[in-house]
């Protein structure tokens, strides 16, 4: 995290977490939910206003991490601002020489291919799992049928057991830190 959030955290150390106004899509797009979309409904079903401005995305990219519990948040300053999630903590962009970049502009490599009964590509790799994003699923296949990728089948509704996160942090029970 950057010193100046350190340094917050630091100087405010009692400052209450916050839930529901952070979304992350299965395209690794944010979204701001106001009270309005909260009351509308759960993310991804009312997902509110996308973030585009590219110092804010810049900021939580830098400040996005997990807890001990598996729920995915952003460090503003002193407060952690939970994230629902979509699908994944991670989307990946899927590039040259198979590097993957997440939507927090982070890179890895695979570790595992994982496919599910609706299509969708998931990768393992040392910082976590995470969805091909929609536009990569083209050179995900001709991956796989190359056989530079295995695949094995996963039910969706298992991936957040199995790789330890949280869809909806504000659904978990609260774990004292």
């Amino acid at each position: 995290m950057e010193d100046i959030v350190l340094q917050a955290m630091a100087k405010w150390p009692n400052v209450p977490d916050c839930y529901g106004w952070l979304g992350l899509d299965s395209r690794g797009h944010w979204y701001l939910r106001d009270a309005d979309a909260q009351a509308e409904g759960s993310f991804p079903q009312s997902k509110g206003s996308q973030l585009r401005h590219d110092k804010l995305l810049g900021f939580i990219a830098r400040n996005y991490a997990s807890d001990v519990q598996g729920r995915w948040y952003f460090q503003n300053g002193p407060q952690r601002v939970y994230v629902e999630l979509e699908c994944t903590p991670w989307v990946w962009r899927v590039g040259p020489e198979l590097l993957l970049e997440s939507q927090t502009g982070q890179t890895a490599h695979a570790t595992a291919c994982l496919l599910d009964a609706e299509g969708r590509v998931y990768l393992d790799t040392p910082m976590g799992l995470g969805l091909v994003h929609s536009s990569d699923t083209g050179l995900v296949a001709d991956t796989i049928e190359q056989g530079v990728w295995q695949t094995r089948q996963v039910e969706a509704e298992q991936l957040p057991m199995l790789y330890g996160f949280v869809r909806s942090p504000q659904t978990a029970p609260e774990v004292v830190r």
